[in-house]
């Protein structure tokens, strides 16, 4: 265990595995359990609930916690006793033993494997952590704590599920009989603050001639579709992209969970709903886009493109819905263009691939292709144009690349990135809305 200041506050927080566990974790766990029991005993649920919001009964609560940890008779430091306290403290308020790792803001994401086997991701590395639960029921617990307040379940019946936490961190937990070894539990942590512009620019994750290009692009109104894999950074980029946006256009967000923390005064979300006990009632992306356009959109952002709600999205994209913004998981912009293809012949009205791909060059202005590096950073590596689609092949040409060059003495990608030398077809609409192109566009390149 280690101490750490969150908030302003000190609180003990589960270090890195570097050996064996403590000898008396278990004795922990029993402390903790009978504590809890005890807590619950001693207050009903609703006075607790109560607490939750007022600093002052969280006092009391913890004073109460205290006064029951002393009743076990276990010799215990003051630092063990305070530990517990807060411990039990989390499994009222929060998500248990999962409470520190989500108020440690360089983890970026918690992996929770089986009960006693917890990851975490720190700045693109994975290591494993000292945090466990007590057993496959209380993990469990956890996980119905999470899906429960955002009107999701998870059971036999439905053993996979998409969720939120408050702060919008996305959520997946799968359960038996699916997970073999017991329930296991995914969180993509967003911070209370989300990355602006500055941040990607200070991280090294695109540069500044190719952010005005972008932030050009948006504010011209072009339809940009961000790319790439798991965990590269487009959901951040979509929202960075998204802070382009005029003040008094009115945007709609459409997900399947809802993650997206566009900061605009003029936002509408919608989300999906999965079906219910009778496996009933569910509302697709598909039947979202096709409500937005009636809400009156000036903008559709889609959280992500994954199926037949493509080819609805490429047709509002092309009936006067010009700025709409999407993410979809692909490795190249022409995997990208691929995958949609794909995704718009699952839907119920049946075109020949020609057209389908005359839809899309003629939907899509620009693909924005990010990836995660070997060693964790994350880099925007194209910036590439549709240009239209002839002999049956969409047409494209990249603006901006970066060129991996190898690694550094510490394990740092090292690489450049820079301009093609290609002037965009898009200019024009970048001219027409009163946006110049960036100064030495023709002839830019940067080490990184």
């Amino acid at each position: 265990m280690a101490e750490v200041a969150i908030n302003g506050t000190t609180r003990i927080v589960p270090a890195i595995v570097r050996g064996a566990r403590p000898v008396a974790l278990k004795m922990q766990q029993e402390i903790k359990a009978a504590v809890h029991l005890g807590l619950i005993k001693r207050l009903d649920l609703e006075k607790i609930a109560l607490m939750h919001e007022n600093p002052s009964s969280q006092q009391q609560l913890l004073a109460a916690i205290h006064q029951l940890i002393g009743e076990q008779n276990i010799p215990l430091s003051a630092a063990e006793r305070d530990r517990l306290a807060q411990e039990v403290l989390d499994e009222v308020f929060g998500l248990g033993p999962l409470e520190p790792l989500l108020q440690d803001a360089t983890v970026n994401d918690i992996l929770v494997n089986t009960f006693n086997s917890v990851y975490v991701e720190r700045r693109g590395v994975l290591e494993k952590t000292t945090v466990v639960f007590k057993d496959d029921r209380h993990l469990m617990h956890v996980i119905d704590k999470i899906v429960s307040a955002v009107g999701r379940r998870v059971d036999e019946s439905s053993p996979m599920v998409d969720a939120r936490l408050k702060d919008g961190s996305r959520v997946n937990a799968i359960i038996p009989p699916l997970a073999v070894d017991g329930p296991i539990l995914s969180i993509r942590k967003f911070g209370s603050k989300p990355l602006v512009a500055e941040d990607l620019l200070r991280n090294k994750a695109l540069t500044e001639p190719m952010l005005e290009i972008l932030k050009g692009a948006v504010q011209a109104r072009l339809n940009i579709i961000v790319s790439g894999g798991t965990g590269a950074g487009k959901t951040t980029l979509l929202n960075v992209l998204s802070g382009f946006i005029d003040e008094r256009e009115r945007i709609i967000t459409i997900e399947d969970s809802a993650e997206l923390q566009v900061k605009h005064s003029h936002v509408v979300r919608l989300e999906c709903r999965p079906p219910n006990v009778e496996g009933k009632g569910a509302v697709k992306q598909r039947e979202l886009v096709i409500n937005a356009l009636r809400m009156r959109p000036d903008r559709i952002v889609l959280g992500e493109v994954r199926g037949e709600e493509c080819m609805d999205m490429l047709q509002a994209m092309n009936t006067g819905h010009d700025g709409s913004l999407t993410t979809i998981h692909s490795n190249t912009p022409r995997d990208a263009l691929a995958r949609m293809e794909t995704m718009a012949m699952m839907g119920s009205v049946s075109l020949p691939e020609k057209a389908i791909r005359a839809q899309i060059a003629s939907a899509v202005h620009l693909i924005v292709q990010i990836a995660r590096m070997s060693d964790g950073s994350r880099r925007v590596t194209h910036i590439t144009e549709l240009t239209g689609a002839f002999s049956d092949v969409i047409s494209m040409q990249d603006i901006f690349l970066f060129e991996k060059e190898g690694l550094g003495p510490n394990g740092k990608v090292k690489g450049r990135f820079r301009s093609t030398g290609i002037v965009p077809k898009f200019g024009e609409k970048l001219k027409a809305a009163g946006i110049p192109l960036p100064t030495g566009l023709l002839d830019y390149s940067v080490e990184v």
